[in-house]
């Protein structure tokens, strides 16, 4: 079953604890809301199996249209339904970011800069360095707890957020985790320097290619982290805001950049909802672009989407997003 309480904690970064502990170490955040509640965020920086080094990616100028969904969201604990329309982060069908450009790191080492709680050390002191910047951190919640004390921070109750990482495609021992639009992660929001720092974290055990209602991991193997340049059509270009009053006609622009033809019968363009049309079906040939006209009820919106390519059993192929601000200028396509 998925997360029991999956959500996104709006709050303020006090205190860090570096946590040396040889069974499943996390780096620690004290955190407070609006309302002088505390929290403890307990992100994991090591893997219970092996590989033990964690996947990890940092956008240090991260722009997503999940930004603006956050946009209005009250201090404190948030409960997200479960579901592509809110702000929910999902690793594989969200297209927050490249997850062939993640790379392992050990928990811990000596030196700085050099282990993954020295990554997260260095952008959670500046946030709590800086009075304006707010957390936005997705999981799941534990607490309130009255009666105990945090074990880390001392506040009572106890109360907090784990789970801060990829809850889905999991090995057998951690299948009852898996879930769709239930991914952790943490973002930074600093308003004073109009920037998102976003810190996305996976198990190497995990795989990619899960099933789109229980988050398992599809058969054979379920697929594992694609390598770089490894999707032979990748959307390239949309057209997201033509000229002339709506409806209009919206379009997708792929590329085969494969060596050989791809025989492109019932693939399909979705956005971020699942509606979408289909593919004009045959091969395209190597090097060569399709221009596709969205039908079906798909949408892409001005103030920034998602769009991705599905195969003919319906697996994602490649995936791209597009902020407001990108598609502001009528007439003209965003270019990935």
């Amino acid at each position: 079953m998925p997360l029991k309480t999956y959500g996104v904690l709006v709050a303020r970064a006090v205190d860090t604890r570096r946590e040396g502990a040889a069974d499943t170490p996390h780096y620690q955040i004290h955190l407070t809301d609006d309302q002088g509640t505390h929290y403890r965020i307990a992100v994991n920086v090591e893997s219970q199996e092996q590989p033990s080094e964690l996947l990890y990616l940092v956008h240090e100028d991260f722009r997503h249209p999940v930004t603006d969904r956050l946009t209005g969201l009250a201090g404190g604990w948030n409960t997200l339904p479960s579901g592509p329309g809110g702000p929910n982060l999902d690793f594989v069908r969200g297209n927050l970011f490249d997850p062939s450009k993640m790379r392992a790191l050990p928990p811990d080492v000596e030196g700085p800069d050099n282990d993954l709680a020295d990554i997260l050390d260095h952008y959670v002191r500046d946030a709590v360095e800086d009075p304006s910047a707010r957390l936005y951190v997705f999981g799941e919640r534990w607490g309130p707890e009255q009666k105990i004390k945090d074990k880390v921070f001392g506040f009572l109750p106890g109360n907090g957020v784990h789970d801060i990482h990829m809850n889905q495609g999991n090995s057998p021992k951690f299948r009852q985790s898996d879930g769709v639009w239930q991914d952790g992660g943490l973002l930074i929001h600093f308003p004073g320097r109009s920037r998102w720092v976003a810190v996305f974290l996976a198990f190497q055990s995990q795989q990619w290619k899960t099933d789109d209602v229980t988050g398992h991991a599809l058969p054979p193997g379920g697929g594992t982290r694609p390598e770089p340049d490894s999707q032979p059509v990748r959307i390239v270009a949309a057209l997201v805001n033509p000229r002339g009053p709506a409806p209009e006609q919206e379009k997708v622009t792929l590329i085969n950049a494969s060596p050989g033809p791809v025989d492109l019968t019932g693939w399909r363009v979705i956005d971020r909802l699942g509606h979408g049309g289909t593919v004009p079906p045959g091969p395209l040939a190597p090097g060569a672009c399709l221009l596709v006209p969205l039908t079906d009820g798909a949408q892409l919106g001005n103030h920034g989407g998602e769009i991705s390519l599905l195969d003919a059993d319906g697996r994602k192929v490649h995936g791209v997003s597009y902020t407001a601000d990108q598609a502001a200028r009528e007439g003209w396509s965003v270019v990935f």
